[in-house]
């Protein structure tokens, strides 16, 4: 499925809402767009340039996420993510986080997923390498799935 344009917030014109329940971010690889389109889900995408409307998110989501290079977590998670999460709206409905990674990374290895589902404490849900394989887009769609399933059982 196609990333839908977000909406404008009408009280902020320099914000995009988006009301999906996936938000990833891809650097200019794509490799994580790429993973993410394989999905088939309403997707929303954080912003590559800061000159973008930033995105604001309006129900709860999951994060999908790539780590960039770096020791020892210092530069591993992408400052457009950080500032996305840097807005108490979007922090407050992050419920969980798939990291995308590479693994000649070493112990960095999906290293900005960590480091936010412990910082954010929400579940780190699945890794992936690159643009992921046939088998991670089914493993992450079926655990999505439950993962939704399971939290609209427990917030009843």
């Amino acid at each position: 499925m196609e990333v839908s344009p977000p909406a404008t917030d009408r009280n902020d014109p320099g914000q995009a809402l988006t009301e999906s329940r996936l938000i990833y971010f891809s650097s200019t690889s794509e490799n994580t767009s790429r993973f993410v389109a394989k999905l088939g889900r309403e997707v929303a995408r954080i912003p590559l340039y800061a000159k973008d409307a930033p995105l604001l998110a309006t129900r709860p989501f999951v994060l999908v996420v790539p780590t960039y290079g770096g020791t020892g977590g210092e530069g591993s998670v992408p400052k457009q993510v950080i500032r996305f999460l840097n807005n108490p709206q979007n922090r407050k409905l992050l419920r969980g986080v798939i990291g995308a990674g590479n693994t000649n990374f070493g112990d960095n290895y999906c290293m900005a997923a960590d480091i936010i589902a412990a910082k954010c404490q929400v579940p780190h849900l699945y890794r992936f390498e690159l643009m992921g394989t046939p088998e991670d887009v089914t493993r992450v769609n079926q655990g999505l799935d439950k993962f939704w399933t399971r939290l609209s059982q427990t917030q009843k």
